[in-house]
């Protein structure tokens, strides 16, 4: 026997419930995302705080970036906070220091020289 034709109110019920459906998947993704995004932003601002983000680089993003990312946050809605400059944000290495020559060779202990010149 062929199985009935569907009713416009079964038809209408099944169609809700694939949209609820649909949409709670949408949903479960769209929060993995968010999580997986959070985790990872987390890890950046520990590693800004360590003084370690982006590796060894130190330059700075290009201007003309920053002011479209600010732009683009202004047209959705997004907060836009005052950021320090990238000068402020990017430490300065500091100078290697260089060593003070040898007055002479004639010191018999030379560990009570080496402590000495570390002292200062």
């Amino acid at each position: 026997m062929p199985p009935e034709p569907e009713t416009a109110a079964e038809n209408f019920a099944r169609t809700g419930r694939d949209a609820v459906t649909y949409a709670r998947q949408v949903s479960r993704t769209a929060k993995a995302r968010y999580e997986r995004r959070r985790s990872e932003n987390a890890e950046l601002a520990k590693q800004f705080g360590k003084g370690r983000l982006a590796g060894e680089e130190t330059a700075p993003t290009p201007s003309a970036l920053r002011d479209s990312a600010k732009r683009f946050r202004a047209s959705t809605g997004l907060p836009v906070p005052a950021l320090p400059s990238a000068a402020d944000l990017v430490p300065l290495r500091p100078e290697p220091v260089a060593k003070r020559p040898r007055v002479g060779d004639d010191d018999e202990d030379f560990s009570q020289s080496r402590i000495m010149i570390r002292g200062e």
